[in-house]
């Protein structure tokens, strides 16, 4: 590699970086006033994804959003969703590149929630109660999501309308999560299921151990 073109990619790299860390939003730059709060410390990384509805999103301290994330809330921007805020995530948290957080009703992820990237998480869906309307054109349905505290989310998981997780929770990557799962849980599979899950007595087991079978 001649001396030339290895300066000219130095530069490249440097000014790139450079984009990256003046693109990022943070608390005290303009795109972060829009926020209903961006906690100190947070940092949404540049290139961001679709984001709208700031007015009702909450966004804890230290938190990292990564590259190409879109948060939003409402089906389009402009909306009036009323007084409170719709989609809230923790401290201290961080969610992978290319992840979509899309808002309608309510979506609360705690502290501490890692996700992996191209995580997408909705309490909205399409529904096909008439057979001869198009599915696209039926109203959805909305059903709250709560992801609990110190959960993990694998890379590809997706997290449907009326999920709610409880506190160190484990989705593996790839599964279809909905319904209701206490702390402490290993969900995994295509609809995801409860394989392990954590007792005082028996630790960490999967579904359906009694404490005389293990011992």
């Amino acid at each position: 590699m001649s001396l030339v073109r290895r300066a000219i990619g130095t530069l490249i790299h440097r000014a790139y970086a450079a984009v990256r860390e003046a693109g990022a939003i943070t608390p005290r730059t303009p795109a972060g006033y829009r926020f209903r709060h961006l906690g100190e410390g947070a940092k949404i990384a540049f290139p961001p994804g679709a984001i709208f509805g700031e007015e009702w999103i909450e966004i804890g301290d230290h938190t990292l959003i990564g590259e190409r994330v879109s948060l939003s809330c409402g089906m389009w921007p402009g909306a009036d969703l009323g007084p409170d805020s719709i989609l809230r995530i923790g401290e201290s948290c961080s969610i992978g590149r290319g992840t979509h957080v899309v808002a309608h009703q309510s979506i609360d992820i705690g502290d501490d929630v890692f996700t992996g990237p191209y995580v997408y998480i909705t309490d909205q869906n399409h529904v096909y109660d008439d057979p001869d309307v198009p599915i696209g054109r039926q109203w959805p349905r909305n059903n709250p999501v709560s992801i609990g505290s110190g959960s993990w989310l694998g890379a590809g998981a997706i997290v449907l309308p009326g999920t709610r997780l409880g506190r160190q929770c484990v989705v593996a990557g790839g599964a279809v999560v909905r319904g209701e799962f206490p702390d402490h849980s290993v969900v995994a599979g295509v609809p995801a299921k409860l394989v392990r899950a954590y007792d005082a007595d028996l630790g960490w087991h999967a579904p359906g151990v009694s404490p005389l079978a293990a011992s």
